[in-house]
């Protein structure tokens, strides 16, 4: 079977996901001047470049968590090709920017580009189902809160002071109506084209 090898990089993931400084240090130190450099150069400010590394981050964090991500290329060439893609969604948006895209900057091979367009479009459906459950009602969502939260579902149901049962049922409902809102969404679609 050919099994993808971990790259050495994952380090960069764990230290993420372990909320360690020295490795969070690392990361700015050493991979986002390329990222604000590449923002800058095109039509960005340092300050662009920065929301766009922090958010990246945070897609990172999100998907290694809940997907257990593991890198099988150089965390440079994946962080910067994510970076790339957000700033490069951010200019479609605005589309008042000229993109002068510099090519050369880029040495990224087929590893990374499939790690980040998996990570691109987990953080793209992420997004939209954190959109979504904003619009349950305020019931919905604090008892799918608390079910994130706590495991037990007797605890839940305590914790809100609904008995156990009305806690199952209303659960099983408002995922229902969660995964309806997503499914309905055009974004849903596009998404799942991609």
């Amino acid at each position: 079977m050919n099994e993808k090898k971990i790259h050495d990089d994952q380090k960069y993931i764990d230290g993420l996901l372990q909320n360690n400084s020295f490795v969070i240090q690392s990361i700015y130190d050493r991979f986002v001047p390329k990222v604000v450099n590449y923002v800058k150069q095109n039509s960005g400010s340092t300050d662009e470049a920065q929301d766009v590394v922090q958010e990246t981050l945070i897609t990172i964090y999100h998907q290694a968590l809940e997907k257990k991500l593991e890198l099988t290329c150089p965390f440079d060439a994946y962080f910067f090709l994510l970076c790339k893609r957000r700033w490069l969604n951010e200019l479609k948006k605005s589309s008042k920017k000229e993109v002068t895209i510099n090519e050369a900057i880029l040495s990224i091979d087929d590893e990374a580009q499939e790690l980040a367009f998996e990570t691109s479009v987990f953080g793209e459906k992420h997004a939209l189902f954190t959109e979504m459950f904003h619009e349950l009602g305020t019931a919905c969502k604090d008892l799918l809160t608390a079910t994130f939260k706590i495991k037990s579902m007797e605890e839940v149901a305590k914790s809100l002071g609904i008995t156990y049962a009305y806690a199952r049922k209303k659960k099983s409902l408002c995922i229902g109506k969660l995964t309806e809102l997503v499914q309905e969404s055009p974004k849903f679609n596009q998404l799942n084209n991609e």
